[in-house]
């Protein structure tokens, strides 16, 4: 399927304050998700910002700008202002990756395109991996995935899902159990006519509650594909720590390269 990839690039950030522009490698980490969004083999790849600091950095790599709306709330709010200005159509398949991602495979942009185009009534197509330890099941910033029986997604949430009743005898201190659990990777494809949908939607009840803006789409009756990622993703970048880690790792992945 032919897709287009969207880099929504914050300057603002609570946590990582510059986060898009911070050094990996003596490159701004855009630089590397850019590179990412490029070997993937999309049809076009455009960086969405609202920071003419930006826009200066990405423009000195050769990226492609446009500048977006200082007041989105969400990074599917600028893609879908991108859309709107380049008049994609209906049926046309953008694949959204986060600026603070430069461990993303390129293979996972191609798999979650390739999921969309596999199911032609799918409003988003998204991927998952499984949890391998109790911590991260019940870890809160760790979003979980519960699909039916032939992937569509019927819930996203923090809370340590699906819970096993009998792998915990005393309460949620004593569980024990997480087979079956999956961790949401936040990579997402959408066909541009959900995407308009969605970005024109109030938030929803248990969006707010769970602060998780995948859970509007399901709220709204839009059906959402998860596939198990074919592999791992690298860790994204959040906060000090995390650039750090990211930063070794990219140093020893151009030295195997």
């Amino acid at each position: 399927m032919t897709f287009r990839v969207v880099i929504p690039a914050r300057y603002a950030s609570v946590r990582l304050p510059g986060k898009p522009l911070v050094n990996i490698c003596g490159q701004p980490m855009l630089h590397w998700v850019h590179q990412i969004a490029r070997d993937s083999g999309a049809a076009e790849v455009i960086v969405a910002t609202d920071d003419e600091r930006i826009v200066t950095a990405a423009e000195g790599f050769g990226a492609r700008v446009q500048m977006t709306s200082p007041t989105h709330a969400s990074g599917t709010d600028r893609i879908a202002e991108v859309a709107l200005a380049h008049g994609w159509k209906d049926g046309d398949c953008v694949v959204n990756l986060q600026g603070d991602e430069p461990l993303m495979p390129p293979e996972l942009l191609r798999q979650v395109a390739e999921l969309m185009a596999q199911h032609p009534d799918a409003a988003i197509a998204t991927l998952a991996t499984r949890i391998g330890s109790i911590d991260a099941f019940k870890d809160l910033n760790c979003v979980k995935v519960v699909t039916d029986l032939s992937g569509r997604a019927l819930y996203f949430s923090r809370a340590p899902i699906p819970w096993g009743r009998d792998t915990a005898p005393a309460g949620l201190a004593s569980q024990r159990g997480y087979t079956g659990a999956r961790r949401h990777i936040g990579l997402y494809a959408y066909r541009i006519g959900a995407l308009r949908r969605l970005s024109l939607l109030p938030p929803s009840p248990l969006e707010r509650l769970e602060r998780l803006e995948q859970l509007r789409a399901l709220e709204n009756g839009m059906e959402i594909r998860v596939a198990d990622a074919r592999v791992l993703p690298g860790p994204a970048v959040d906060t000090e720590q995390d650039l750090a880690l990211v930063s070794s790792l990219k140093a020893e992945q151009q030295k195997a390269h």
